[in-house]
């Protein structure tokens, strides 16, 4: 067990774990769901997801995170039990199975966030920003674990539907910057803060937020980001499907380490860790 220490933007430090963030690094996507934007169906098989989990490791994966609820637009929320049933085994395999790896649970319901950190998890990562579940900042005191801060405006089920801002980075700002000094008060000492890409957010607000993602570096807290696949490619594609988008995942998660990302949560993770290679060599060349 390593001493805990205070957040910063260069460091990862979850329970048994520390993560030098000096480079940016990749968080490989596993869902267990059968109905996800991009890979629903593929991984809900215990032994295909442990597959996965392996060749997303090999790949260059530092951390792996894992859902079982879609959180896709549009998409209905499942049950607790279903939810549970669908990672836990996961958890309880893979941990143990590759013991080096920082694993991440994705999810807003406390019992499957317990029980994932329970089987050896590290990280509770919360789309919902603690909004539906307060307890988050307690439950990772206790376990020491980290925790991912993300925006999103409505649920999964209706936040394309109008999403509206005064001055999306302005809110999102300060949002992060009342929900990180509640964190530290409650004794979580590791978060990461993810604007939301897509939860809650139109094409232009999605750009503007990629654009200014230096102005929340501030924070002091890791930015990590997650646009893999997502609808706004698409759109600036002239409406290319799910399939088609990895070049366009490229050149938004590239432009998002540029401007400070530490963190690219992502699906193509050999195509994200080339990529972080490239912007490596030339930042070791500038200096």
């Amino acid at each position: 067990m390593i001493d805990q220490k205070p957040s910063s933007s260069n460091i990862l430090i979850a329970r048994n774990r520390q993560l030098d963030l000096s480079r940016p690094k990749v968080m490989g996507i596993l869902n267990t769901t059968p109905d996800s934007f991009s890979d629903g169906g593929l991984f809900i098989n215990l032994s295909q997801a442990v597959d996965r989990i392996g060749e997303m490791i090999e790949h260059g994966a530092h951390i792996i995170d894992i859902g079982g609820e879609s959180t896709r637009p549009g998409s209905d929320p499942v049950s607790e039990d279903e939810e549970l049933k669908r990672v836990i085994p996961v958890f309880e395999k893979a941990v143990h199975e590759f013991p080096e790896t920082i694993f991440s649970v994705d999810t807003t319901k406390y019992a499957v966030a317990k029980a994932a950190l329970q089987a050896g998890c590290h990280i509770i990562n919360d789309v919902s920003g603690l909004e539906k579940e307060p307890r988050f900042a307690d439950l990772c005191a206790e376990y020491q674990a980290g925790y991912v801060l993300m925006h999103s405006q409505g649920d999964p089920k209706t936040m394309q539907k109008n999403p509206v801002y005064d001055d999306v980075v302005h809110e999102i700002y300060e949002m992060f910057k009342s929900k990180t000094e509640h964190l530290k008060k409650s004794g979580v000492t590791s978060v990461m803060i993810d604007p939301g890409i897509g939860f809650g957010k139109t094409l232009k607000h999605n750009l503007k937020l990629i654009n200014s993602l230096s102005d929340f570096s501030d924070l002091g807290h890791p930015i990590l980001v997650g646009a893999s696949r997502k609808t706004m490619i698409g759109q600036i594609l002239n409406s290319r499907d799910v399939d088609g988008r990895l070049a366009g995942t490229i050149a938004l998660h590239y432009h998002c380490i540029i401007n400070g990302a530490k963190i690219l949560r992502v699906h193509d993770v050999q195509e994200a860790s080339d990529s972080i290679k490239i912007f490596n060599a030339l930042k070791e060349v500038g200096n």
